[in-house]
């Protein structure tokens, strides 16, 4: 009797909805969203694009999907830390990870999210807000302060049209645009950068902290 021959071929790993998402965020941090399909996420997965449709709705699903998962590396706030020092950990999470993955900031701004990962983020912020002693409405308004923050400076720092390795040599070349006649403290902030006094470049955690220390004051008065 002919010997059966046993195939040491792996079998293909099942397509699954973490795989789908795994690839779909790989995609989007290398191209952004607009380099997003379903299409090329198949071809990554080298499978058709039909096969999808069984464990994501559609690409607006799928988009919820990866924003949830870099909402999940965010540090969540904890309720055992002084309410600053476990806001302003998870601040400073939130700009790394955003800087990361580039493409999510304005997602998340712009998306209505209801992913495990989002809504466990933001009850876990209101819910560490509360515990230190903020009313309701100055909880809410605390948390999209300090996400205000985050976003806006995390969207300015990804599409800054300077290098920070060139911000003095920048400066030196624009500083005919501004003369002391008609721009005297530009001007002169202009020469603090080019002769090194000063760097001119932001702090992410220099705006942080002023924001948290007046919602502290805000928090002792009300």
């Amino acid at each position: 009797m002919a010997k059966t021959e046993t195939s040491n071929t792996p079998s293909p790993t099942p397509l699954s909805r973490e795989r789908i998402l795994q690839t779909a965020l790989r995609l989007a941090d290398e191209g952004g969203l607009e380099a997003l399909s379903m299409r090329k996420v198949a071809q990554e997965l080298g499978v058709k694009a039909m096969s999808l449709y069984n464990h994501v709705a559609n690409k607006d699903d799928m988009i919820d999907g990866i924003m949830d998962l870099v909402v999940s590396e965010i540090e969540l706030p904890r309720f055992d830390l002084d309410w600053k020092t476990a806001m302003r950990r998870r601040a400073i999470s939130a700009h790394e990870v955003l800087l990361k993955h580039s493409w999510a900031a304005m997602a998340i701004m712009s998306r209505i999210n209801v992913g495990s990962a989002m809504l466990r983020y933001i009850d876990r912020t209101i819910g560490c807000l509360r515990e230190a002693g903020f009313s309701w409405k100055m909880a809410d308004q605390a948390w999209n302060a300090i996400d205000s923050h985050i976003y806006g400076f995390t969207l300015q720092e990804l599409n800054f049209p300077v290098e920070a390795t060139e911000y003095a040599e920048t400066a030196e070349n624009f500083i005919s645009h501004i003369p002391p006649d008609q721009y005297l403290y530009m001007h002169q902030l202009s020469l603090f950068i080019i002769d090194g006094s000063y760097d001119g470049l932001h702090n992410f955690e220099f705006g942080l902290d002023f924001i948290l220390d007046g919602l502290d004051r805000l928090r002792d008065r009300g």
